[in-house]
């Protein structure tokens, strides 16, 4: 008889977990919702400053001319002729379509014109260079 108060008495002890592992899921879901993911072109370029510069709240696409006028999206090297490519495939799978580039202040104006016709040509009229403020 002693064994089974025994027994009782240390089920009615136990923790029951179900309770905290429900919140531990619900702050996970709401981290996972809530966290803003920064997009990155991929390289470092030393941009410009300005005077009249603001700050653009989104933007979906991010492309980057370095110095030696190599273009950058996603992270990967492309060819002047691949721009509008990447750009159509980037649009399609967003929902806002926006530009940012990011052109490195020795890199020749030629290079930076002819991105953005592509990205004209690819449908986005949403696009802005990016410079320090000063």
């Amino acid at each position: 008889m002693r064994r089974f108060s025994h027994k009782q008495q240390r089920e009615e002890t136990e923790i029951n977990l179900t309770p905290m592992l429900d919140v531990v899921f619900i702050m996970l879901i709401f981290f996972i919702v809530t966290t803003s993911f920064v997009k990155e072109a991929g390289v470092e370029v030393n941009r410009p400053s300005a005077k009249t510069s603001h700050q653009k709240s989104q933007a979906n696409i991010l492309i980057a001319i370095k110095n030696n006028d190599e273009i950058w999206i996603d992270k990967r090297m492309v060819d002047l002729r691949a721009v509008r490519s990447n750009i159509e495939r980037l649009k399609a799978s967003n929902s806002q379509n926006s530009v940012v580039v990011q052109s490195d202040k020795d890199s020749r104006t030629g290079v930076l014109v002819k991105v953005m016709d592509q990205i004209r040509l690819a449908g986005i009229t949403n696009i802005s260079i990016s410079t320090l403020k000063n």
